[in-house]
């Protein structure tokens, strides 16, 4: 396995749509050793989640995988779920403001609006069918993934430009406040 760079805002990568793998393509040794890749490097650098254009490869493959993450302590434990070719349902209309950052676009935060209960339909990283449902904070991570297969990045979700922040800002200005907001979505949503 190894560790991929991670591909940054302005990459022309990050914002085309990611193509389609057949069941074939996805079971060729090297599509299997890109995933083991993926999963490294979102590992390697405090991700919760990571999205194949982002390290260079227009594949429709992302994983998510949240254990107490040190960039998230607030973000519930999601266990390790690759997906492909995904394609995401709203299941209600129930929406909440989250600050996102994203490994692509770094040191910056931002206020987005995502769906608080999704359901995401794809294919597992050997092919099979896999359909689960998603809430709250969690419900946001796989939006934003998803969002990485079709070109989009969380700055093109931000309505209001005056919630961007440096990290550090974001920490010594709105960190207590989300935490309280995330904490509340967790205690309603769960994970």
């Amino acid at each position: 396995m190894a560790v991929l760079p991670i591909r940054m805002i302005g990459d022309p990568i990050l914002r085309a749509p990611a193509q389609r793998l057949d069941a074939a393509q996805l079971a060729t040794p090297a599509a299997q050793a890109f995933v083991d890749d993926l999963i490294e490097t979102m590992h390697a650098a405090n991700g919760a989640g990571l999205a194949a254009p982002q390290v260079g490869r227009a594949w429709a493959i992302a994983a998510v995988h949240v254990h107490q993450n040190p960039r998230y302590p607030y973000k519930p434990d999601v266990p390790l779920t690759v997906f492909v070719n995904p394609t995401l349902t709203p299941l209600s209309e129930e929406t909440a403001w989250l600050y996102e950052g994203c490994l692509s676009v770094p040191d910056l935060r931002g206020r987005v609006r995502r769906h608080m209960h999704v359901r995401v339909d794809a294919l597992d990283r050997h092919g099979r069918p896999l359909s689960f449902e998603a809430h709250g904070l969690t419900a946001g991570t796989y939006q934003h993934e998803l969002d990485h297969l079709q070109g989009r990045l969380f700055v093109d979700g931000v309505v209001d430009p005056a919630s961007f922040s440096t990290w550090a800002n974001f920490d010594r200005f709105h960190r207590e406040a989300f935490v309280a907001e995330a904490t509340a979505l967790v205690a309603r949503y769960g994970g």
